[in-house]
């Protein structure tokens, strides 16, 4: 008794079990893939500071890995949700790693004799990755995982592991904890721009989305942090930003802005400019919506670095024998205006993570028109759901950046910490 479940090990999960932990409250902190992390470990830099995204989430990845106060459950989901308030039975259900996880050290001497490359998911696609593999060399825990769909069996990580710690065999377990309360974040999944087939996502080479550009950014992601053309590995001389791609278009029942789209699209494009000034970037957009602290003075930052932003969205694109062409009219000017860029990037809009509604019908929680999880009262009470002991934090209850994501997670930790001390008290 008295201990809290938080579901989701993305920044906010992190943050909330630090917080909960700090105060001596047991955490089960759960997460479905084999590391911690989320979203925020694939990107490069974070607005508006231009901060490195992993010297700012690793220090607390280590944190939640060395606590006392917190265990972690990966490569896990929730089963069930059973109780009440101060008395939850939450059933988790681990699938299997086959890997010894107190024996492998995470030398990698497997990854390097695996001869099955395949899709990266952690690269968006851009790279791949071995059959047994890490997602990314920081990864919590620091241990690889064997991908049974794909592997081959050609016994080579057998061979290679003195310790032995690739298995063979392994199977799916259950294990019951019970909670006072639970946070639930599960964060995000990005729209499917194959949806918008007019902008020419996987018929087009040269048409990524902007995580696909975000791991190109990255110096440690599959092109060494240079923006090239998929189609022949050249740098991008010319890159074009098409914005609101999932978001604000009620033409596909997605009517809600995104929030994170305008300012990764302004830092990146800093980036790209502050790595090579000679690049043309082009941001076509319907409403630039910097409203954070210190998000407008970001923006002028990079209109002064010369960057062009274009208010005006294109219909389409299209191949032409140079490439690609794209025709769009400046909205501000009434010019209409033909470009034809190296790269085209598509500012995917955010939405709830995959099989929320499940989730929430599981769970016994509402869901609001958006498919978010729904707070008791958007004004009021943010983090608290319909079922009492159930909270929500990050992007779980709205699209949220980073700052607010893990000021949600706070207060969501505050609350769970206050139902284990009654509990613990009662």
């Amino acid at each position: 008794m008295g201990n809290v479940v938080v579901i989701g090990a993305g920044v906010a999960g992190i943050q909330a079990a630090l917080d909960i932990a700090g105060h001596g409250i047991h955490v089960h902190l759960v997460e479905r893939e084999p590391t911690i992390g989320g979203h925020m470990a694939q990107l490069d830099k974070t607005f508006p500071t231009n901060d490195c995204s992993m010297c700012i989430l690793s220090p607390k990845m280590v944190d939640v890995a060395r606590h006392p106060y917190i265990t972690i459950h990966t490569c896990t989901e929730v089963e069930s949700i059973e109780g009440e308030v101060g008395n939850f039975q939450v059933t988790l259900r681990k699938f299997p790693r086959f890997v010894d996880e107190v024996a492998c050290t995470g030398c990698g001497d497997c990854v390097e004799v695996c001869p099955v490359e395949v899709y990266n998911r952690f690269d968006a696609g851009v790279g791949v990755r071995k059959a047994i593999y890490k997602p990314h060399p920081q990864a919590v825990p620091d241990i690889v995982i064997k991908d049974s769909e794909h592997c081959i069996e050609c016994g080579l990580c057998y061979d290679v592991c003195g310790l032995e710690a690739v298995k063979r065999k392994d199977a799916e377990t259950t294990l019951t904890v019970t909670a006072a309360s639970i946070i639930i974040t599960t964060g995000y999944s990005v729209f499917d721009a194959c949806n918008k087939s007019q902008l020419g996502y996987l018929k087009l080479p040269d048409v990524v989305t902007s995580l696909e550009l975000e791991r190109m950014i990255n110096a440690s992601g599959p092109t060494g942090g240079k923006v090239k053309r998929l189609s022949d590995g050249k740098i991008a001389q010319s890159i074009v930003f098409i914005q609101c791609v999932g978001s604000r278009d009620m033409s596909i029942g997605r009517p809600a802005c995104s929030c994170v789209c305008c300012m990764q699209a302004i830092k990146n494009a800093m980036l790209i400019k502050e790595k090579n000034p000679a690049i043309e970037v082009t941001i076509c957009y319907m409403d630039l919506r910097t409203y954070g602290k210190g998000y407008e003075e970001y923006l002028e930052r990079a209109k002064a670095l010369g960057i062009r932003f274009l208010r005006g969205m294109p219909s389409d694109v299209l191949a032409d024998k140079n490439g690609m062409t794209l025709q769009v009219e400046n909205t501000e000017t009434s010019e209409v205006m033909v470009l034809h860029p190296d790269l085209v990037v598509l500012s995917v809009g955010i939405g709830p993570a995959d099989d929320t509604d499940k989730l929430a019908e599981k769970f016994g929680l509402a869901r609001e028109e958006t498919g978010f999880i729904q707070p008791v009262n958007d004004a009021v009470d943010t983090v608290a759901t319909l079922r009492p002991g159930i909270y929500i934090a990050g992007t779980t209850m709205a699209a949220k950046d980073i700052p607010d994501s893990v000021a949600s997670a706070g207060s969501a930790a505050m609350r769970a910490y206050i139902d284990a001390v009654r509990t613990r008290s009662a």
